[in-house]
């Protein structure tokens, strides 16, 4: 172990940083913090994604907390996912209070309390700005991926949004791709089988099966339309600070698939949106996923592999994706890899499988002549946790067990009517909230169908009408052929036949 000067010198070298930062705190040496010894990580690269990680009650929404309200102040937006209901009161000041004084003087930073300002956004039917997006723009590979469909189902999708294409059918809502996967294996049949092939209805009973199993986790509410415009996400207010924009899951904690849906079409979105940036000087919008083994403990492979393609792409776009989760082991190995800052809070080794989740955790950070990693996971207290980052070239940083920083806003929810007014004050609550329900493949395949039962009517009616005519002609005929004509009666009765014969002898006399 160094000195305490040594160390400050170790911890200044490696966390001095040319561009802009955001400051998390002040290391710690052997339980003491070294006061002015700042842990800073450059705005430059935090679009390398990360990791808060800890056991719970140690401190890991306060350091999502601290992290955005930072990153607001810089006027860099971003983007809370909120299952646990405790992250509004970021659009209230903090109250204050002796310890928070006592935590700052140690670290060597002034406090000052804040408000920042927020937007309510939700999935469900809680209050905020309503998050919509089409059918169509989920796109045949996602919704397939977020299905859990086989290959040959995947085909028979790529051919409904084709068919849809082709003929002009918006897929707007999960209802229109119900009607047009009816629609092939029923009326449609014939057009489907000349132009597309024959459809299998065991596939597609299985689809219908899978997109009735999505709806019952609410993601008919999300599905339609006015689809959200991710621009929305980065707004700048008044004073160029970034909006800090809050998703409201507390209501769909227990429905996992509909939370992977909505975080996937959102990423998508924004990959697909956002222009390429490469390495600039700070992120355009930084992406908080709380309780994010709820994402990978119910992920088909099909969906991991698009998770983690994600993860390593859309950092060029400027985007950072950071995890909140209890454990690094609950994150999938190649995500885990592309994540650059990683703040640790305190582990806890109840058990013989916790000791070895501490173990495979320490060989997770850079080696520290200061620290013994495995001691220090399970020492840390409430507000303290072991950080690295990436410096300006992307090198990690010295591994610095950190007094973390208070929140300038206040650490608890807010009440109905703070929330009321919040939502009140909303631009895009009257952008979004209203429902639309325009002409769709739903509304359209219906009419075809009835166009078509009224065509089969008609023609019906007309071969019933032919068949009656037909009929009718037959009798008329053998009636006629069965009457003899009276003229050939006389001409053939026995009576006429004698009195021929009687002229013909007197002649003959």
């Amino acid at each position: 172990m160094g000195t305490k000067e040594e160390f400050y010198a170790h911890i200044e070298k490696g966390y001095t940083t040319k561009g802009d930062f955001i400051t998390m705190g002040a290391a710690m040496l052997d339980g003491e913090t070294v006061t002015g010894a700042h842990v800073k990580i450059p705005l430059k690269t935090l679009n390398r994604h990360g990791l808060i990680a800890g056991a719970t009650g140690t401190g890991k929404t306060k350091t999502l907390q601290v992290i955005a309200e930072n990153l607001s102040d810089k006027g860099i937006p971003v983007l809370l996912m909120d299952l646990k209901g405790d992250l509004s009161g970021i659009a209230q000041p903090s109250p204050g209070h002796p310890k928070i004084d006592e935590r700052h003087e140690k670290i060597g930073l002034p406090f000052e309390p804040k408000s920042f300002p927020v937007e309510i956004l939700s999935l469900s039917e809680q209050d905020g700005v309503k998050l919509r997006a089409t059918v169509s723009e989920f796109g045949p590979i996602l919704l397939s991926r977020i299905l859990d469909l086989s290959e040959t189902q995947e085909g028979i999708v790529a051919v409904i949004f084709k068919y849809c294409d082709d003929n002009k059918l918006p897929l707007l809502d999960l209802k229109d791709f119900k009607k047009v996967l009816q629609y092939a294996t029923g009326t449609g049949k014939k057009e489907f089988a000349k132009e597309y092939g024959r459809i299998s209805t065991s596939s597609t009973g299985t689809i219908l099966r899978k997109i009735i199993e999505l709806e019952q986790q609410g993601a008919d509410l999300f599905f339609g339309e006015k689809s959200f415009d991710v621009e929305d996400l980065t707004r700048i207010d008044e004073n160029g600070r970034g909006y800090i924009n809050i998703v409201r899951l507390t209501d769909i904690q227990d429905r996992p698939k509909l939370f992977s849906t909505f975080m996937l079409s959102l990423l998508a979105e924004i990959y697909s949106t956002f222009p390429e940036q490469g390495d600039s000087d700070r992120p355009e919008l930084i992406f908080f996923i709380d309780e994010a083994h709820l994402i990978f403990k119910e992920a088909s492979d099909a969906l991991l592999d698009q998770i983690e393609s994600i993860v390593k792409l859309i950092r060029s776009k400027g985007i950072g994706l950071y995890f909140v989760t209890q454990n690094p082991t609950d994150v999938p190995n190649a995500v885990l890899a592309q994540l650059g800052l990683k703040v640790q809070h305190a582990l806890r080794a109840f058990t013989a499988r916790d000791r070895k989740a501490i173990k495979l955790t320490a060989e997770n950070y850079p080696i520290s002549e200061y620290y013994d990693t495995k001691e220090v996971l399970t020492s840390l207290g409430i507000g303290e946790a072991l950080i690295t980052a990436l410096d300006e070239k992307g090198r990690p940083t010295p591994l610095a067990a950190t007094m973390l920083r208070a929140p300038m806003s206040r650490m608890d929810i807010l009440s109905d009517s703070e929330l009321d007014s919040v939502i009140n004050q909303s631009k895009l609550v009257k952008k979004y909230n209203d429902v639309i329900d325009r002409e769709s493949a739903y509304e359209i395949l219906n009419e075809k169908i009835e166009r078509a039962e009224k065509e089969a009517e008609k023609e019906a009616e007309k071969e019933k009408e032919y068949q009656t005519r037909r009929t009718s002609t037959r009798r008329t005929t053998t009636r006629r052929s069965t009457r003899q004509n009276p003229i050939i009666k006389v001409l053939t009765s026995a009576t006429f036949i004698r009195g021929v014969l009687g002229v013909l002898k007197k002649v003959m006399r």
